[in-house]
């Protein structure tokens, strides 16, 4: 049985990542984003990056406070925090999908199916993986598109082919952070140091993701400095 504290724990940071979101939709409503597409991204990642998220979009990100986008060549070195937001921009669309998946799967698990469970796979986690990174994948294409298109001014098709260039390999190297995360928890932390299984859609599971997610964020960061400095993505 998962303990009283780590279900209060977890409660509580949800909560936190929630009210973060929520803040961040009602100053983005005041002061939206240069580029329309982080009205989105700066909410979604505060469902797991919550005050500390908040604190870097107050210093990098905040619209009139040198947040807006802005071009970036190849061959020079991007600062930390045009990367980091060119993660996290990747991030919105895997916390997104995510989301979905994992909601999705506890209310329909017939969704798992063609990913192998039950049948392939004899532990759940890996199917859902799989809808995750689907999910993840439409999504951050979309995000992407919707970054590059503005600006480069590019036709549909080519944006596109650009925004697939773009978040292909910044959504694998994040879901590598985060599936590695969350097979700790899911094959060792609970089972052993908990003393109980990790239950999927459970608030235990989302303290899990959100920390699975930080882990996302730093699989991601050195992918999205080499894309910025190769000029394959913009920096932000």
């Amino acid at each position: 049985m998962t303990p009283t504290w780590l279900t209060i724990l977890s409660w509580l940071t949800i909560l936190i990542g929630v009210l973060s979101a929520l803040w961040l939709v009602r100053d983005l409503r005041r002061r939206p984003q240069p580029m329309a597409i982080m009205n989105a991204v700066w909410p979604l990642t505060a469902l797991f990056g919550g005050p500390l998220l908040i604190a870097f979009y107050l210093r990098h990100g905040r619209a009139g406070d040198g947040g807006g986008p802005h071009h970036h060549g190849g061959g020079l070195d991007p600062d930390p925090a045009s990367v980091t937001k060119g993660a996290l921009h990747c991030g919105a669309g895997c916390a997104l999908g995510d989301i979905l998946a994992e909601g999705g799967a506890a209310l329909w698990p017939a969704l798992l199916v063609p990913f192998g469970y039950p049948g392939f796979w004899s532990e759940r986690i890996f199917a859902v993986w799989g809808l995750d990174f689907v999910l993840a994948f439409v999504l951050g294409i979309i995000f992407q598109y919707y970054a590059i298109v503005p600006m480069r001014d590019l036709s549909p098709g080519r944006g596109i082919v650009e925004a697939l260039k773009a978040d292909t390999l910044s959504l694998i190297s994040w879901q590598v952070g985060m599936y590695g995360a969350m097979a700790l928890f899911h094959f060792w932390i609970f089972p052993n140091l908990i003393g109980a299984p990790l239950i999927p859609a459970s608030p235990p599971f989302w303290l899990a993701m959100q920390i699975a997610m930080g882990a996302g964020l730093l699989t991601a960061w050195p992918t999205n400095l080499f894309l910025i400095r190769a000029g394959v993505k913009e920096a932000m």
